[in-house]
């Protein structure tokens, strides 16, 4: 069973080939979704986080979920030089860990069902488990940032994230902390893929801010491998990132 909504602001898709699926285990993952959208959403002024940055919810009224974001963002700033961090302009933007949060928690609830062959996508960030329905590996695209309706790479995988960092979509919504005033224009996509889609999506943030040597804080991540794609067409990937890319008979 295949399903796709718009959530977040962006099209979420989940697929579970267990033949015991049922419309109502999707839908409580849906339902999950627009949990966190309400609670996370910066064009909500009702949401918390909105209601934090206008200074109406002290931090001892925070929710668990806003503490555990917030413990982890801070984690994340510190494992990654100060390149990952949610404050910018006095405001709070949890954007570059939430979306990666919430798909693996989202997986937990399918698999918690019972489910063992799904993945769900939102925004192109992807948790993969087991095999899709020809019982193989879950196949991912990494698209042309020059070309969106262009493929560059598919990859194989299975029980793993990934995640795609980049400017040729949404323009300059990442920054770098260090030089917060300074676009971000030496290169277009940065994907990772880890041990699930939360670890990937705050790593593929922290590292596309770092421009070029985004890639070389990848490729020393244990467990972990990218590919970018530079301002001028030029791809750069880790060590062992060919491993998972499916080659052309």
């Amino acid at each position: 069973m295949k399903k796709t909504r718009i959530l977040m602001g962006m099209p979420i898709t989940i697929e579970v080939v267990d033949p015991s699926v049922s419309a109502e285990s999707i839908n409580k993952v849906f339902d999950y979704f627009d949990y966190v959208d309400k609670k996370f959403s910066l064009y909500k002024e009702t949401s918390e986080i909105s209601k934090i940055n206008l200074g109406k919810i002290k931090k001892s009224k925070h929710s668990h979920d806003m503490e555990e974001v917030f413990d982890l963002s801070e984690k994340t700033r510190l494992e990654t030089d100060g390149y990952f961090d949610i404050r910018k302009n006095g405001k709070f933007d949890t954007n570059g860990l939430v979306k990666g949060w919430s798909i693996f928690n989202a997986s937990k609830i399918l698999s918690n069902e019972g489910f063992k062959n799904f993945y769900i996508e939102a925004g192109g960030d992807i948790q993969a488990i087991g095999q899709n329905a020809k019982n193989e590996k879950w196949k991912v695209g990494i698209r042309n940032p020059f070309n969106a309706n262009e493929v560059v790479k598919v990859i194989a995988i299975s029980n793993l994230g990934v995640a795609t960092s980049g400017t040729y979509v949404r323009g300059q919504h990442i920054y770098n902390p260090h030089q917060a005033n300074e676009p971000i224009v030496e290169i277009l996509s940065l994907t990772v893929i880890g041990p699930n889609v939360y670890e990937t999506d705050r790593f593929a943030t922290a590292a596309f801010a770092m421009g070029r040597k985004g890639i070389e804080f990848i490729d020393k991540l244990h467990g972990f491998e990218g590919y970018m794609i530079d301002k001028d067409g030029i791809a750069t990937m880790t060590e062992n990132f060919e491993k998972y890319v499916v080659k052309n008979d």
